[in-house]
């Protein structure tokens, strides 16, 4: 059986580590081991932040959404309730940009969604 020789291929794997590294300080740029554990925490982290991410965009939507409906004297809560009950199904990012790009429109869905909590309020009254 032929001799194996792999340096050439080894090297070619700690280039690419170490052209990841770059930018890191001190030892984490240089060598090999220290390279190879900030770029796959590195590789962790990015994972992570992209699950974060979706997280903050609904948390700004939200905010967004409050503080128009603030404005048309509704909570979040109702006018979210008011919505699925007059069947409107918009997502919370559409409700956001209609709230920041035409809110003549964002306040006749808060007036549909005041009408539809106050029908069920009656309803309930009722029974």
């Amino acid at each position: 059986m032929p001799r194996v020789k792999r340096g050439v291929t080894s090297k070619a794997r700690h280039k690419k580590i170490l052209k990841l590294a770059e930018g890191f300080y001190g030892r984490k740029k240089n060598l090999w081991t220290k390279a190879k554990q900030q770029v796959e925490k590195g590789w962790v982290q990015a994972y992570k932040g992209r699950k974060y991410k979706k997280r903050d965009y609904r948390t700004l939507w939200i905010a967004r959404i409050n503080a128009a409906c603030r404005e048309n004297g509704i909570s979040y809560s109702r006018f979210i309730d008011g919505l699925k009950k007059s069947d409107i199904m918009l997502d919370r990012k559409q409700l956001s940009e209609l709230a920041i790009a035409d809110p003549a429109a964002f306040t006749k869905l808060a007036k549909i969604a005041l009408e539809a909590v106050a029908a069920a309020k009656d309803k309930a009254a009722a029974k």
